[in-house]
C-alpha cells in the first residue's frame, strides 16, 4: 500500500460546518475508509493549508478519486502527494543502481 499527504483548506462554507459540528472531521474519516483508503495520521495546522492527513491506499487512482470526491462537495480544496518513508528511500538508493549525471565520471 502507499502512502499519501492530503493537505485541506477548508472554503468559507466549510470553515463554518465545522464551527457548527466539530465532529464533521470523523465522519469524513469514515467516508475515506469506505473509499478504500485508511487514515494514519491527521493534524490540524496553523496557517494554510488547515489539515494534514496522512493515508494508505492501493494507488493513485484511489486517491484521486477520494479528492474528487470529498473536494466536490464546495467545503474543502485538497491537494495530494505521495509520500516516501525515508527508510524505504535510504534502502532504495544502496541497492539501486545510480544514474550517472552529464559530465559526472
Amino acid at each position: 500500500m502507499a502512502k499519501f499527504a492530503l493537505f485541506s483548506t477548508l472554503t468559507t462554507e466549510g470553515r463554518q460546518s465545522l464551527h457548527h459540528n466539530p465532529e464533521r472531521i470523523n465522519d469524513v474519516n469514515k467516508e475515506i475508509e469506505k473509499l478504500g483508503c485508511k487514515v494514519l495520521a491527521q493534524y490540524a495546522l496553523l496557517g494554510n493549508p488547515d489539515f494534514l492527513t496522512i493515508i494508505e491506499a492501493s494507488d493513485t487512482v484511489t486517491v484521486a478519486h477520494l479528492a474528487l470526491d470529498v473536494g466536490s462537495r464546495g467545503t474543502v480544496d485538497i491537494t495530494t502527494h505521495p509520500i516516501v518513508d525515508v527508510a524505504e528511500l535510504q534502502k532504495a538508493l544502496h541497492t539501486k543502481t545510480h544514474i550517472a549525471r552529464a559530465g559526472a565520471p
